[in-house]
C-alpha cells in the first residue's frame, strides 16, 4: 500500500513533538538568549535562506505575531539592491560563494545585529559564506539546518565548511537525509518536511524570546495583524524605532 496523508501527518507530528519537548528541555535556550540579547542591545536580527529555506526567513521577519526588529534579505537583492541583471538568478546561483559580497553590501547590517541562517543542507556557498561574513564582522549566528542531510554531504564552499560548523548556535530541523520521510510505490520518495519543521522552530524562538521579555515585566516588540484595526498603527509606531534597518514588502 503506498504512503498517505496519516503517515505524513504521523511523520510531521513525530518531529514537531520531538521539537517541543526540546523546546520544553531548554534547548532553544542558547539560540533565545542571542535573540533577546540582540533586541536588549537595540540590534536587529537578519534572517536569511535560500531555495525553500526561504521560508524560514519569512516566518522569523515581518509577519503578524513576530518580533519587529528583523531583517529578512535574499539572493534577489543583488538585483532589486544591487547592480546585477535579472539573468543572474538562476537556480545554480544558491551554490555560489562569490555572491556573498554582493549581497550583504545591499543589507544594512548594524554593530549589534544578528544572524538566522537556515538551509536544509547547510552545505551551499551563499549559505556558508554568509555565516563566515557574518562571524568575519563580529556577528552572532544561529543556524537551523538537517543535521542527518548536512553529515553525508560535501560542502560546496572553499572554506570546506558546513552552515553547522560556523554557527554560534546550531538548531536541528530533524528532516532526514533527503527531506522526504515516505516512500511511495518503485521506491519514490515524498513528504519532505523541513519547510514544516523550520516554520515551527522559527515559532518557537520568537515564542521564546518574547516570553522571556514578557517575564521580566516588559513589553516586547511584536506584531500584530495589519488586518485588524489599528494594526498599521500599531506596526508603523515600532517599525519607526529601527527605520532603515529593517525592509519591508520585497
Amino acid at each position: 500500500m503506498t504512503a498517505g496523508p496519516t503517515d505524513l501527518l504521523r511523520e510531521a507530528t513525530d518531529r514537531l513533538t520531538r521539537l517541543t519537548a526540546d523546546a520544553e528541555a531548554g534547548a532553544l535556550d542558547a539560540a533565545i538568549d542571542l535573540m533577546v540579547a540582540c533586541i536588549d542591545a537595540g540590534g536587529v536580527i537578519h534572517t536569511f535562506g535560500t531555495g525553500h529555506s526561504e521560508a524560514f526567513a519569512m516566518e522569523i521577519a515581518g509577519r503578524a505575531g513576530g518580533l519587529i526588529p528583523t531583517n529578512r534579505f535574499a539572493l534577489r537583492d543583488i538585483v532589486l539592491r544591487g547592480d546585477r541583471d535579472v539573468d543572474v538568478l538562476t537556480a545554480a546561483l544558491e551554490r555560489e560563494p562569490w555572491v556573498v559580497d554582493e549581497l550583504m553590501a545591499t543589507v544594512p547590517v548594524g554593530e549589534h545585529d544578528a544572524f538566522m541562517i537556515a538551509s536544509n543542507s547547510g552545505v551551499n556557498g551563499s549559505i556558508v559564506g554568509t555565516a563566515l561574513w557574518a562571524k568575519e564582522h563580529g556577528h552572532r549566528v544561529i543556524a537551523v539546518t538537517s543535521l542527518a542531510h548536512t553529515a553525508r554531504v560535501e560542502p560546496k564552499h572553499p572554506s570546506g565548511k558546513r552552515l553547522s560548523e560556523v554557527a554560534d548556535v546550531v538548531i536541528d530541523n530533524l528532516a532526514p537525509y533527503g527531506d522526504t520521510t515516505l516512500e511511495l510505490d518503485g521506491g519514490i520518495g515524498a513528504g519532505a518536511v523541513s519547510s514544516i519543521t523550520a516554520a515551527y522552530i522559527a515559532q518557537l524562538l520568537t515564542l521564546g524570546a518574547a516570553s522571556r521579555i514578557v517575564d521580566r515585566g516588559e513589553v516586547p516588540p511584536m506584531y500584530i495583524s495589519a488586518n485588524i484595526p489599528g494594526g498599521d498603527e500599531h506596526n508603523s509606531v515600532l517599525e519607526d524605532r529601527y527605520r532603515g534597518r529593517i525592509r519591508r514588502g520585497d
